[in-house]
């Protein structure tokens, strides 16, 4: 016997009561215990989604959970030269990284084809990696705006450093309270001298001139979260950023705090102190040193701000103080005191 519990006009229902109570074959306990599990099953089942037979509903709801993935997410851009090696063993350090969406490999070992089948051969992956092959070896390859770009955060990295998946997690937090600046690792500084020239320097987190601590004004993106508007920022700006830049080999980094800086109006960067951060470049077999051992690296990097400043017609770069640790949050950069 099959029973229908509700109609339209709810006739059927009515009918079914009374004849339920009428009977007087059940204890009136009982018929009251029955009638409130279908009362109860009946509102349940109102709640539920109608079937449609295109499954409309559940792609719609697939689809509405990816939205709300690749918002919560973040996508690595990682430019490659020479050090496949290390590229690989990254690669697989990152596959574990929490909200990681999507790894943007900018390959420019120009000629020499890309470990993409390897890297495939030993798949599945959780986490997909996408090999962008360059034509061209230049430094700022890297600040493209990939249309593989789906997610608004960026974590820029070099090839040669690893970060920690707690270290991670919490700097993609802080830049998620400050998505319009340059969250990341290392902060540097620029320095204005007597004579008006700006000189590239380091930051400490002990001032030696005096007991205050230190200051930056600068995050650099080698290790960094920022948002991809900034991509397309740094595409629309005047020929002679770009030529700065392909001439050195250098400097990308501080021509983007420059724009971040000047699309803000505040300090460019937020400095979060690393708790598990490594270089690994001594542990490749390519025997390719950093750009950075070049001798005339730092003398460049000082030549580069004055030539961006005059570009720019101004000094855009603020001073900032405030470091964030996981340890205390947040924190300033004089807490050390001297020894």
């Amino acid at each position: 016997m099959r029973w229908v519990l509700a109609t339209k006009d709810g006739s059927v229902w009515r009918r079914f009561t009374r004849r339920l109570f009428a009977s007087g074959t059940l204890p009136s306990y009982l018929v009251m215990a029955v009638l409130i599990v279908l009362i109860v099953g009946a509102v349940l089942t109102t709640l539920l989604p109608k079937v449609v037979e295109s499954g409309a509903i559940v792609v719609r709801r697939e689809q509405d959970d990816q939205k709300i993935d690749i918002q919560n997410s973040f996508t690595i851009i990682m430019q490659s030269y020479n050090r496949t090696d290390l590229l690989l063993k990254l690669l697989n350090h990152y596959q574990a990284i929490p909200s990681l969406h999507k790894i943007i490999v900018v390959w420019n070992s120009v000629g020499i084809k890309p470990p993409k089948e390897l890297w495939d051969s030993l798949g599945p992956h959780p986490i997909p990696v996408i090999f962008k092959e360059q034509t061209v070896n230049r430094m700022r390859n890297r600040l493209e705006p990939f249309p593989e770009l789906e997610t608004k955060a960026v974590l820029m990295v070099d090839d040669d450093i690893l970060i920690s998946a707690y270290d991670l997690d919490f700097a993609y937090s802080v830049w998620q309270q400050f998505p319009d600046q340059i969250v990341g690792f290392v902060p540097r500084k620029h320095v204005t001298t007597s004579s008006g020239i700006y000189s590239y320097g380091s930051f400490e987190l002990q001032n030696a001139a005096g007991r205050s601590g230190d200051h930056y004004s600068m995050v650099l993106i080698g290790a960094a979260f920022f948002h991809t508007v900034y991509l397309e920022k740094f595409k629309i700006q005047v020929p002679a950023v770009h030529t700065l830049i392909d001439k050195t080999q250098n400097c990308d980094d501080i021509a983007m705090n420059f724009i971040v800086a000047k699309y803000t109006g505040k300090s460019s960067g937020v400095f979060v102190k690393p708790v598990d951060m490594r270089n690994l470049e001594k542990d490749s077999n390519s025997g390719f040193n950093g750009m950075w051992h070049r001798a005339e690296h730092l003398l460049q990097r000082s030549w580069c701000l004055n030539q961006l400043a005059a570009i720019y017609g101004s000094m855009p770069l603020k001073y900032s103080n405030i470091m964030i640790s996981q340890f205390g949050f947040p924190n300033y950069a004089n807490h050390k005191t001297k020894s």
